[in-house]
């Protein structure tokens, strides 16, 4: 094995053992459900109706999405634990790959819930999310981080987009 394929073997494994510390903890935290808070459905003019099938939509992903959630973390556990013991780099290939397509399928789930969703606001309510999405990805980017790397209370982890939480550890709903 060469040393620069070691090296990135272990940054992938540091990096994997990293997000399973983030995803656990964001996942452990109070889930903000947009379509259920009164200031949102107020300031989108977002329906009962649509309140519901939003709702109704992202409970029927929500199985899913923990399953293929469940399935990742597994892949990503036996990565690590290949990378402390293993040096066969085709083992370590296919346990990548294995991990590199559950985090595919996690991805592809809540980004065709998120669709879904999309399709029920209107154009002008779309429009009017972004925005309110903007503001809060503001003010959540406004907060200082907790000194080294510990989270502060009722912080939920890094969101690198710009749009509230559905409540599923996933940061877009209806873009």
């Amino acid at each position: 094995m060469t040393l620069s394929f070691a090296r990135r073997v272990l940054a992938l494994g540091l990096l994997a053992g990293f997000l399973l510390v983030d995803l656990s903890a964001s996942q452990s935290s109070q889930a903000f459900f947009w379509w259920r808070s009164e200031e949102f459905k107020k300031e989108l003019g977002l329906s009962t109706d649509q309140a519901l099938r939003i709702d109704s939509i992202h409970q029927s992903t929500l199985p899913e999405l923990r399953q293929e959630r469940d399935e990742l973390n597994t892949y990503e556990a036996k990565l690590s634990r290949l990378l402390e013991s293993s040096t066969d780099e085709a083992l370590l290939a296919r346990q990548i790959d294995r991990v590199e397509t559950a985090r595919a399928n996690v991805n592809k789930t809540r980004s065709l819930m998120l669709a879904r969703i999309r399709l029920v606001l209107n154009p002008e309510q779309r429009a009017r999310f972004k925005v309110m999405a903007e503001r809060r990805q503001g003010q959540q980017n406004s907060r200082q981080p907790a000194p080294e790397g510990r989270r502060q209370p009722g912080d939920r982890g890094r969101q690198s987009n710009p749009t509230p939480n559905t409540g599923n550890g996933s940061s877009r709903p209806g873009r």
